[in-house]
């Protein structure tokens, strides 16, 4: 059974620096492209950032780029985000995804998810 399971949200104020981690089990870990998005009520669940499975290139959507950095501990199975600069725009609650696909950012082609976790940034 594949989990999982973000940590590390919280409320933080603007300028402020995050990191959340995203354990994962079940799954051959160095197998999979691993994503995190974001969502707020009412809208739709935006790609942020993702490690490629192969050679492990990362790419990440332009209003994070330069201000947030994905990386992987694949002795532990970890995934981590971390985000710099924080602005009060980034609050949402953050997943985490896995993919045996590469270079994708739409949420179709991802197979599992974790729970999420609530990122909060005050002005």
């Amino acid at each position: 059974q594949v989990q999982l399971v973000e940590s590390g949200g919280g409320s933080v104020q603007a300028g402020d620096s995050l990191r959340l981690s995203c354990a994962a089990s079940g799954l051959t870990f160095t197998s999979y492209t691993m994503a995190w998005f974001r969502q707020v009520p009412g809208r739709e669940r935006e790609f942020v950032t993702a490690i490629n499975r192969n050679m492990e290139s990362t790419f990440s959507a332009d209003s994070v780029m330069g201000r947030f950095i994905i990386s992987k501990d694949n002795a532990n199975n970890v995934v981590y985000l971390q985000m710099f600069k924080l602005k009060p725009e980034d609050t949402a609650v953050y997943y985490c995804a896995a993919s045996r696909f590469l270079n994708l950012r739409n949420t179709q082609g991802y197979s599992y998810w974790g729970q999420g976790t609530q990122v909060t940034v005050s002005s």
